[in-house]
């Protein structure tokens, strides 16, 4: 062990090993984990070689080298041949997880890992693996084991073998993520020829580029080919996909004369919103105590009526529903009946899962703890205004009631939108009601968010600034704005990439973006503040005469700056980040629906 070079990975593994090829596949080379073992192997990276080292002389100076006899099988191993006690990795990997380094013991399921000794033992033990197809229990957990109907049953059948077929000849997740991606641009330019043709085809390309999609999931996890880029990757792809198709949508719809930006914008504004809620729900219970719920009960007796699960994961609409719906109605009928449909049909769902969740943290009598309230606070995104009217919160002693943080977030969001929406276009009001907006957003997050609906903070902050950029920039196109809508998209999309970034790395436990970034982009509180200013100062569309013609305007070149400087701070250091070693190989595999 020490002549193999510092930093290898490097394999312990019991010359009595039986067992299939896929067990030790799954110990040995995952990158994800700095150790893995199974019964008699084990695979240390660089990071634990040290811990492995004085593991090894540990167990030199006990003498813990292999038992002498295999023990025979319980009454619930199904025949299984069961290890020696004390093989030499057994006894390293026991060493090494009591000296605070986490050992991944994988789910073997039906394969088989065993190091029997004795000739009878060793015949039993190749019996059971030759009982049991090695390649097909590969290709089977290559799928996600909870996934959405329509993926499961109209996707996946054949994608795993799409995934086999690639893995043979060398190619990676990334690669499958960036075909996904390139066939998805293609399908949002086919859109946008606003063309019967180029919506059959956009159609089309957009059901393979789920196919695509769910291709590198599978690969990663049949080849176990799990790497940071490609968790980025995966991470992000999925939105820029969706989004820029519903722009694709919104450039054939006005190519065919019909203005269906404000509806493509409030497409992604809902679906974001939605991805905000389950994310901020999550993040509040990620490790709560007594997490239970009479709701919760009821969710896990319908589990055991079949039906009742694939119609509760077709009702939150997940991406492959989504995308099923987004393709047939595209190819059918027109981009203004395909973004309404979508709108109800996310609307509906974004209803059932909060309702659901409202009632879960209701009845739920659980202690969150700091972890939790960390996480809510960086997925609030508040930036120097509203910190600072937090920081006079807390001086002044000023501590909210029990569901105060989510209602004095839902006060000021309400009289933000209210504002934005019935004060006269271009006037003052809408920037009086962001200043409220920001000082509401302080005394909300002023005191650590532990309460059974505070992680409703997070998402009603997410619908004030998104809503307040559509609802100014729809006023201002009506008032002859040029652009406006379009710029406004372009913006929401560059804040919800900032948005999506902060939960991954959370779910990495990375924590979130580094704090100067927040206040390089201002915090939502102060990106409302701007919009606001800016709609004050050009979104009624004054300084314009007629024979000027159609144009972008002061609001749409406001809109447009805002969007790339935060695209450029944004995306600057989340690849910076993401292609570190710090970063973590995130993956998505609890099979919830995106």
């Amino acid at each position: 062990m020490a002549a193999a070079p510092a930093g290898a990975r490097v394999a312990l593994v019991d010359p009595h090993f039986v067992g299939h090829r896929h067990s030790l596949r799954l110990a040995l080379t995952d990158p994800r984990f700095a150790a893995g073992a199974v019964t008699g192997a084990l695979s240390v990276q660089a990071q634990a070689r040290g811990a492995l080292t004085r593991a090894l002389h540990e167990a030199d100076s006990a003498g813990s080298g292999a038992a002498p006899e295999a023990s025979g099988p319980g009454p619930d191993d199904e025949g299984a041949v069961t290890a020696p006690p004390r093989t030499l990795p057994d006894a390293v990997a026991d060493a090494l997880e009591a000296g605070d380094v986490a050992v991944h013991r994988p789910e073997l399921g039906p394969l088989f890992a065993a190091a029997p000794v004795g000739e009878e033992a060793r015949t039993a033990a190749r019996t059971a693996v030759d009982g049991v197809d090695d390649e097909a229990v590969r290709l089977r957990n290559a799928v996600k084991s909870r996934d959405g109907f329509f993926t499961t049953f109209c996707v996946s059948p054949y994608s795993r073998y799409i995934a086999r077929w690639c893995a043979r000849r060398g190619l990676t997740p990334n690669q499958v993520t960036t075909a996904s991606l390139v066939t998805a641009l293609i399908a949002a330019g086919c859109a946008a020829t606003g063309t019967r043709g180029g919506f059959v085809a956009a159609g089309v390309l957009l059901i393979a580029s789920f196919v695509l999609d769910a291709t590198d999931g599978q690969l990663a996890r049949y080849d176990l080919q799990y790497s940071t880029l490609g968790a980025w990757l995966d991470a992000t792809f999925d939105r820029a996909k969706e989004y820029a198709y519903y722009a694709g949508l919104a450039l054939g719809a006005t190519r065919g004369g019909d203005d269906v930006w404000a509806l493509a914008l409030g497409a992604m504004v809902l679906q974001t919103v939605r991805h905000v809620v389950d994310f901020s729900f999550n993040e509040a219970n990620h490790d709560a105590v007594a997490n239970t719920s009479p709701t919760a009960a009821l969710s896990t007796r319908l589990d055991d009526v079949g039906w009742t699960v694939w119609l509760r994961r077709m009702i939150v609409l997940p991406i492959g529903e989504r995308w099923a719906l987004i393709a047939v109605l595209t190819a059918c009928t027109t981009p203004r009946i395909t973004l309404v449909v979508l709108l109800v049909g996310c609307a509906l769902a974004a209803c059932y899962t909060t309702a659901g969740r409202v009632l879960r943290s209701l009845t739920r009598k659980a202690h969150r703890t700091d972890r939790a309230a960390r996480a809510l606070a960086d997925l609030a995104d508040s930036g120097p205004l509203a910190e600072g009217f937090a920081a006079l919160a807390r001086r002044a002693h000023l501590r909210l009631p029990g569901y105060g943080p989510p209602a004095v977030a839902f006060l000021g969001t309400a009289a933000l939108l209210a504002t934005a929406l019935w004060t006269p276009l271009g006037s003052v009001w809408p920037c009086v009601a962001a200043l409220a907006y920001a000082l509401t957003s302080g005394f909300a997050v002023a005191a650590p968010l532990r309460g059974p609906l505070d992680w409703l903070a997070p998402p009603v902050f997410r619908t004030a600034e998104y809503v307040l950029v559509l609802v100014l920039a729809a006023r201002a196109e009506q008032s002859g704005v040029n652009g406006a809508l379009p710029a406004a998209f372009g913006l929401v999309a560059a804040v919800a990439y900032h948005h999506y970034d902060t939960v991954y790395r959370i779910r990495g436990g990375t924590g979130a973006p580094p704090h100067w970034l927040v206040r390089a982009t201002g915090g939502h509180e102060g990106r409302a503040l701007v919009v606001a200013l800016a709609a004050a100062l050009w979104a009624s569309g004054a300084g314009r005469g007629p024979e000027q013609g159609p144009g972008p305007t002061g609001f749409t070149i406001a809109l447009t700056t805002l969007a790339v400087v935060v695209a450029a701070v944004v995306l600057i250091e989340s690849i910076r980040f993401w292609v570190s070693s710090k970063a973590p190989a995130v993956h998505d595999e609890t099979g919830e629906p995106a």
